[in-house]
């Protein structure tokens, strides 16, 4: 597989936030096929690392839903929204601030511990199995204005999971890979049982 060529192919798969906010870099290195580590907000750019070599032994429909996928996550990881983690970690940094200028050590430890705890709430939900389903689902909905049909979708997305697992020759699926094949497996209507309520709460 000739890289270029590959990546120019995956930008016109990809949705135009995609193409705006991350970035293919060819990692023949790497022992994962896909690869993209956890944006940091202060990261402006969101690389998806591929080594092509690995990702030649997929089929062409699997390699753009995984592809899809990755992308949905990284543009799903969301720093600064308006929810209450987002409030209690300005109003920390804030009251931080300003205990600082008045020299009260006791409130500059109190503001800064309550901006790290809600700092915790987001990366983990932003890490969670949750975000990974939301992925999956953002990832097929693209992949249906690109022709393909929700339950085709979800199987070579489902397929394309259990062959990564394959070619990595890890000790299998892990838990949320596991979870996300279940979904996979309701949305492309190949089982009746779906993601217990439980995990979209965590």
């Amino acid at each position: 597989m000739e890289p270029n060529a590959e990546i120019r192919r995956l930008l016109d798969v990809m949705p135009a936030s995609g193409r705006m906010t991350t970035k293919i870099v060819s990692k023949p290195q790497q022992a994962k096929v896909i690869d993209a580590t956890f944006p940091l907000p202060w990261n402006q750019d969101r690389p998806i690392y591929i080594n092509f070599d690995l990702w030649g032994r997929l089929t062409k429909p699997q390699r753009d839903l995984l592809l899809l996928q990755k992308v949905s996550w990284l543009i799903g990881v969301k720093w600064f929204k308006p929810n209450i983690d987002q409030g209690v970690v300005l109003l920390g940094l804030l009251a931080g601030l300003i205990e600082s200028s008045q020299s009260d050590a006791v409130g500059v430890a109190v503001a800064g511990g309550l901006s790290a705890i809600a700092a915790l709430r987001i990366w983990r939900s932003n890490k969670s199995s949750e975000s990974e389903l939301n992925a999956d689902i953002a990832a097929i909905k693209v992949a249906q204005r690109r022709g393909y049909l929700e339950a085709e979708a979800s199987q070579h997305l489902l397929s394309a999971i259990e062959a990564v697992a394959k070619i990595e020759g890890g000790s299998g699926l892990n838990f949320t890979e596991l979870i996300r094949c279940q979904n996979l497996r309701a949305i492309a209507g190949l089982s009746s049982v779906g993601v217990p309520e439980f995990f979209n709460a965590e």
